[in-house]
């Protein structure tokens, strides 16, 4: 069944940038960036107003539709929305679906078909896939009742890849809400349990911070501290592994790339993750991090990362407070300021001698890794599950489609 033949078939457009009434709304404002999400779009980083949407009505989307990139390297990301939203115009979206039909079954063939929609699509400088040559991708389409059970299966194994990153993101928020309570507001416990300057802790001002601090702590840079040291390039030896570049994080979620041998992997693929370690993405307004625990065994035996990374080498004790800084929006704030280069902008290892942060007593360390490497090994533990997850179903989805392996009109 041809696409067209499927449903309603619209390619995004992007209201008038100059006109700033249409932008910072409720409505989300889709991009090739969403598409890397795993499964269901909750959040964007743009976002269009009312007025946005009715400019360009006739491009927008409601209700159950799928996704599909249409253009350059995002060509053949897919992922499913179930709101009133809008795309840009590197989107072709399928919506308003025809009765015979579930969505999610046809969100799951075209997952599938990456390689095949490169290979259709007109190439130039950059892949092109039409919406002329979308709408007439033709897709074999089982009864309905087959289509629901094989849809049903997968989306189980994505609900709860989802839900898994939605405990992630409040394991997160937790971590942050400490934080900021200790370390922002200096409110950490006394040595009475009494939160510290609200309780009439003694403050002293910090010429380098421009702010008051605990008595007793001082400040130090993110290059030369007594916390943590910057993870030089090289890697170990190894047979296989994946190597992860910085578009392979994704929020919470990690999606595997390319498996690599010592031997013929690209020069980037030369970071060698290590326990108890913080990843930060080199280039300006990319938000990229990664935190490896040090019960993360199974991560390190499997990956290397992009030299596009800034790994720093924690002890267990200074782990979750590095973490913690490196996940604050001061910090990148700081990155992007700091970040130069001609054609892709950036820092190196000596740029975070200029970022400064305040150093706590040993207590303090000590008290917010015992409350918090716990969270961050909780969270290290889901993703590992997703990872268990998203391999069985990238297995079983193949074996679905052609009907190699059938499921029981019971297990919908």
């Amino acid at each position: 069944m041809l696409i067209k033949d499927i449903g309603r078939v619209v390619t995004g457009k992007t209201p008038p940038t100059a006109n700033r009434e249409y932008y910072g709304g409720e409505y989300l404002f889709i991009t090739p960036k969403e598409l890397h999400s795993n499964f269901r779009i909750k959040e964007s980083e743009k976002h269009i107003t009312e007025a946005g949407i009715n400019v360009i009505r006739s491009n927008s989307i409601s209700g159950l539709s799928v996704l599909v990139g249409c253009i350059g390297w995002d060509m053949g990301n897919v992922a499913i929305i179930d709101k009133k939203c809008a795309t840009n115009q590197q989107i072709n979206s399928i919506t308003e679906f025809k009765d015979c039909v579930n969505p999610f079954y046809v969100f799951y063939w075209l997952k599938g078909k990456k390689d095949y929609l490169f290979k259709i699509a007109n190439v130039t400088r950059t892949p092109i896939l039409s919406k002329g040559d979308f709408e007439n991708i033709d897709i074999p389409l089982p009864e309905k009742s087959v289509q629901d059970s094989v849809a049903n299966a997968l989306v189980k194994l994505d609900e709860r890849i989802d839900n898994n990153l939605d405990i992630c993101s409040v394991l997160e928020g937790m971590v942050k809400l400490v934080y900021d309570y200790w370390f922002v507001q200096f409110d950490f416990p006394d040595e009475h349990g009494n939160p510290y300057k609200s309780s009439g802790g003694k403050m002293v001002w910090n010429d380098e911070l421009k702010r008051e601090i605990p008595e007793g702590w001082s400040v130090e840079n993110l290059k030369d501290n007594g916390l943590c040291d910057v993870i030089e390039t090289g890697v170990d030896y190894f047979e296989t592994k994946n190597y992860l570049p910085t578009g392979n994080i994704i929020g919470e979620s990690i999606t595997d790339g390319d498996y690599v041998t010592f031997n013929n992997r690209e020069s980037r693929a030369n970071m060698q993750p290590k326990f108890y370690s913080v990843w930060f993405a080199r280039m300006k307004d990319t938000i990229k991090h990664l935190s490896i625990p040090g019960d993360a065994k199974w991560f390190i035996e499997k990956y290397i990362l992009s030299t596009g990374f800034v790994g720093l080498k924690c002890s267990e004790e200074s782990y979750a407070y590095i973490h913690s800084i490196i996940y604050s929006p001061h910090f990148e704030r700081q990155k992007d300021v700091l970040a130069y280069g001609a054609t892709q902008e950036s820092v190196n290892n000596d740029d975070l001698k200029s970022i400064k942060f305040v150093i706590p007593g040993k207590r303090e360390l000590q008290m917010f890794a015992k409350v918090v490497n716990p969270i961050l090994e909780t969270k290290f533990s889901l993703l590992e599950e997703n990872q268990q997850l998203a391999s069985l179903r990238d297995f079983l989805l193949p074996m679905l489609m052609n009907g190699q392996v059938k499921v029981g009109k019971g297990e919908g």
